[in-house]
C-alpha cells in the first residue's frame, strides 16, 4: 500500500446541499476558490440518489490538473430535520420524564404527538443541583420493558438536570442495559434553563436520529462507490459544520441547516460582512441578517413547525415563496402563489412527453376540467405504507408511475386532500403552473420545454376567465407577468420585513406593521401613492445579497425598490453548497455558578459540582471547566488546532445601599477551527 500523494491541482473540498428542486455539488480548491459545479434533481423519496448523481457529474467537470483522489473533505447541508419536524415525519420513541410533574408536560407540548410513549419517573433536582428524591430505576426498568418493539429510540429529561445530570446519565444507562436503542440525554443539548422545552428538544432529537442515519448511511455508500474517502462533516443551523458520526447523535442541530449554509456561502462568495442574505429556492426564501461576519442567531432557539427548540440556530424568516410554488386560483379568481411547492409543467413535460401532447388535448376543449393545469404520480420505488387506508389508499391506487391529471384521480376536496398528504408524506409528486413556469413564457429561463409553460398558462388563464365570467382570457405573457410582479412584490416585502425585525417593536404582528405601517411598505414594494398631500419613502441601508437559482429574474427589481445595493454573486445559483463547505466547525459550552446558600459559590461543573468560599476562585474554575469542555467538543465535531473565546455574564442582586452581591454567574466557552481534512486510509 502507498499513500495517494497530492496532486499539482491542489486540495479539493466537495460542498452538497439537497434543496427542495435541485441537489447541489461543488468543489473548492484549497477551501478558498470554486473550481467546479454541478446539479441534480433532489429525488425526495430517496435523498442519496441525487446527492450521487449530483457527485458523479461535479467530478465529470474537473478541469485539467486536478483528480477525485484530491478531495480531502465532504460537507453537506440538508433540509432532511427540518422538513420532517415541518411535515410531522417522525419516527417512534420514549420520552423519560424524571421528576416532572403534569403542569410541566402540558407545557411540553409533547402530547401533541400521542402515538409516542411518555414515560414520567420519579426523580430529580432543585435548582441547587441537590437530589430531590432517588430515582425510580425499578419503574424506569419496567417502563423500558413495556416500550420494547414499539420504539426506534429513547429521550431522556430530568428536573434541573443542567444542574445535576446524574438521574439522566443513570437513566441512559439503564435503558442501554434493557435496549440496544439510542439515547438522547437533554442536558447534552442545552445548558439553559426550562426543563419543558429540553425535554421536547431532547424528543426532536431522538425522533430524527434514524432519519439522519439513514441519510448519512446511503451517502457514504456513494462516497464508497465514488472512491472518496475523505471525512464527511454536516452543516448545524448556526452554519458551523459537525462530523457525520456527531451528527447521528444530535440530529436536532441540523435543523434549519440549508438556510445557515446559504447565510456562510453568501459571505463567502461576497467577501462581505455585513448584508442581508435572501437565499430564494424550489420551495422557499430564506432571510437573514449578518453583521461583522457574523450571522444573527436565535436566542430563543429555532422556530420549526411550531415547535420551539432550544438549539441555537440562524435567525432566518422564512416563507413559502420560491420559483417552484404552485399557482391557484381562489374562489375570486384571484392569483395565489405558494405556499406549496409543486413540480413545474415546463419539467414535468421534459421528463414526460406524454404530458405535453395531454396539455394540447387540454388546450383544444371548450369545457375545461377541474385543475387543469395540475398532474400527479407515484414517486419511484415507494410502496404503499401499511398504515394507508381510506381516502389516501384510494387515491394511492389511482396514482400510477407516469403522470395523471388530478381531475382524473380525485373528485371531492377530501380526496385533494389525501393527495397533498401523500405528496407531503413523500410518495407522490404533483406539479402545476409555476412561476418558473412562467419565466419560461416570458424567455426569461431556458432548459425546460417553454411550450409545456405556455401552454400550462393558456388552461390558467380559461380557468380565470371561466371564473370571472369574463368574454377574453388574459394572454399568456400578461399572466405570467402578473406572476413575476406578485413573487417580486413579495420577496421585497419579506426582505423588509427581515430587515425591521432586527429592531424590537418594528416586527410585524399577525403579518401587519398597522395602517400607517402597512401603507408605506406597500408604497415602497408596489409603487403606490402614499398620500394624496404627503410623500414617504424607506429603503433597505444595508447591502442585499441574493442568492439561489431563480434570483437573477426578480431581485434586481425587488433590490431597486428597496433602494439597497446588490450583490448576485458568480456561484450564486449553488452558493448553499458552497457554504456547506466553506464554514468551521464551533462548540460551544456554558458552566454555570451560583450561590445555594449565602457565601457558598457553587460551580455546576457537568464533571461534578464543587463549591468555594470566593466568586473568583469559582469563575475561574468555571473557566477553565467550560474552556475544557469547548475544546474537547470541537476537536471532537472534527476542528483542528480549535481556538477559544470565553465571556462571563454576571447577574447581580442588591443589598440595600450601595452593596450588591454575585448571584448568578455564566461562563461560555466557544472553540473554533478548520474541519480536518485529509484522507481516511490509504490508497493503492
Amino acid at each position: 500500500m502507498k499513500q495517494h500523494k497530492q496532486q499539482p491541482g491542489g486540495a479539493l473540498w466537495l460542498g452538497l446541499d439537497t434543496g427542495g428542486t435541485y441537489t447541489d455539488a461543488v468543489l473548492l480548491r484549497d477551501g478558498r476558490a470554486v473550481i467546479a459545479s454541478a446539479k441534480a434533481l433532489t429525488t425526495h423519496w430517496d435523498l442519496a440518489v441525487g446527492l450521487g448523481n449530483a457527485i458523479r457529474s461535479v467530478l465529470g467537470n474537473l478541469p485539467p490538473g486536478c483528480d477525485r483522489r484530491d478531495v480531502q473533505l465532504v460537507s453537506v447541508s440538508t433540509t432532511l430535520a427540518t422538513n420532517a419536524v415541518v411535515e410531522g415525519r417522525f419516527s417512534p420513541v420514549a420520552t423519560v420524564l424524571i421528576g416532572f410533574d403534569e403542569p410541566m408536560l402540558a407545557r411540553s407540548g409533547l402530547r401533541r404527538s400521542a402515538a409516542s410513549p411518555i414515560l414520567l419517573v420519579r426523580g430529580g433536582h432543585d435548582a441547587a443541583g441537590e437530589e430531590l428524591q432517588p430515582l425510580d430505576e425499578a419503574g424506569l426498568a419496567e417502563a423500558v420493558r413495556e416500550c420494547a418493539g414499539r420504539v426506534e429510540g429513547y429521550a431522556v429529561a430530568g428536573c434541573f438536570s443542567v444542574r445535576n445530570p446524574g438521574h439522566e446519565e443513570r437513566a441512559r444507562t439503564l435503558i442501554r442495559a434493557l435496549s440496544n436503542q439510542p439515547v438522547t440525554c437533554a442536558h447534552e443539548l442545552s445548558s439553559k434553563l426550562d426543563a419543558p422545552r429540553r425535554a421536547l428538544t431532547a424528543t426532536l432529537n431522538a425522533r430524527l436520529t434514524p432519519q439522519i442515519r439513514h441519510l448519512i448511511d446511503a451517502l457514504s455508500q456513494v462516497l464508497e462507490t465514488e472512491s472518496l474517502d475523505a471525512p464527511l462533516m454536516i452543516v448545524k443551523g448556526d452554519g458551523s459544520l459537525m462530523k457525520a458520526e456527531v451528527a447521528l447523535e444530535y440530529p436536532v442541530e441540523t435543523i434549519l441547516s440549508g438556510p445557515a449554509a446559504s447565510v456562510v456561502g453568501a459571505g463567502f462568495l461576497t467577501g462581505l460582512s455585513d448584508f442581508l442574505v435572501s437565499d430564494m429556492g424550489g420551495t422557499t426564501t430564506d432571510c437573514a441578517v449578518v453583521r461583522g461576519a457574523r450571522p444573527a442567531i436565535n436566542a430563543e432557539g429555532a422556530l420549526i413547525g411550531g415547535w420551539r427548540t432550544m438549539v441555537e440556530a440562524v435567525d432566518v424568516r422564512t416563507v413559502g415563496l420560491g420559483g417552484d410554488s404552485q399557482v391557484v386560483l381562489d374562489r375570486t379568481a384571484r392569483l395565489l402563489v405558494g405556499p406549496r411547492k409543486a413540480m413545474p409543467l415546463s419539467l414535468l413535460a421534459l421528463q414526460a412527453p406524454a404530458v405535453l401532447t395531454e396539455l394540447r388535448a387540454l388546450a383544444a376543449t371548450q369545457h375545461l376540467p377541474d385543475y387543469a393545469t395540475q398532474f400527479a404520480f407515484r414517486n419511484p420505488g415507494r410502496a404503499a405504507p401499511p398504515h394507508l387506508a381510506g381516502a389516501e389508499l384510494r387515491v394511492w391506487q389511482a396514482l400510477t408511475d407516469a403522470p395523471r391529471r388530478v381531475s382524473q384521480l380525485v373528485h371531492s376536496a377530501p380526496g385533494r386532500e389525501a393527495l397533498r398528504r401523500l405528496a407531503d408524506a413523500g410518495l407522490a409528486t404533483i406539479a402545476a403552473f409555476t412561476p418558473s413556469d412562467a419565466m419560461h413564457v416570458l424567455g426569461r429561463q431556458q432548459g425546460w420545454s417553454r411550450e409545456a409553460a405556455e401552454l400550462g398558462a393558456g388552461l390558467l388563464a380559461s380557468e380565470e376567465r371561466n371564473t370571472r365570467g369574463a368574454r377574453d382570457s388574459a394572454s399568456v405573457q400578461d399572466l405570467s407577468h402578473r406572476i413575476v410582479e406578485h413573487v417580486t412584490r413579495e420577496s421585497a416585502r419579506v426582505v423588509l420585513a427581515t430587515a425591521l425585525a432586527q429592531d424590537p417593536g418594528l416586527e410585524a404582528r399577525a403579518g401587519s406593521w398597522g395602517l400607517l405601517g402597512d401603507r408605506l411598505t406597500d408604497t415602497v414594494i408596489s409603487g403606490l401613492q402614499f398620500s394624496a398631500l404627503v410623500r414617504a419613502d424607506c429603503g433597505l441601508a444595508t447591502h442585499l445579497v441574493a442568492i439561489g437559482a431563480p434570483v437573477a429574474g426578480y431581485y434586481p427589481e425587488v433590490a431597486r425598490r428597496l433602494g439597497a445595493g446588490l450583490s448576485i454573486p458568480a456561484h450564486a445559483a449553488v452558493c448553499n453548497a458552497v457554504g456547506a463547505v466553506a464554514g468551521v466547525v464551533t462548540q460551544s459550552a456554558e458552566v454555570i455558578v451560583n450561590q445555594p446558600s449565602f457565601g457558598v459559590f457553587r460551580v455546576h461543573d457537568p464533571a461534578g459540582s464543587r463549591d468555594y468560599e470566593a466568586p473568583e476562585a469559582a469563575i475561574e474554575h468555571a473557566r477553565k471547566a467550560a474552556l475544557g469542555l469547548a475544546i474537547a467538543a470541537a476537536r471532537r465535531a472534527g476542528a483542528t488546532d480549535p481556538q477559544v473565546e470565553t465571556s462571563v455574564r454576571e447577574r447581580r442582586a442588591s443589598m440595600g445601599s450601595d452593596l450588591d452581591y454575585l448571584a448568578e454567574a455564566l461562563v461560555r466557552a466557544t472553540a473554533t477551527g478548520r474541519p480536518y481534512a485529509g484522507h481516511l486510509r490509504a490508497q493503492d
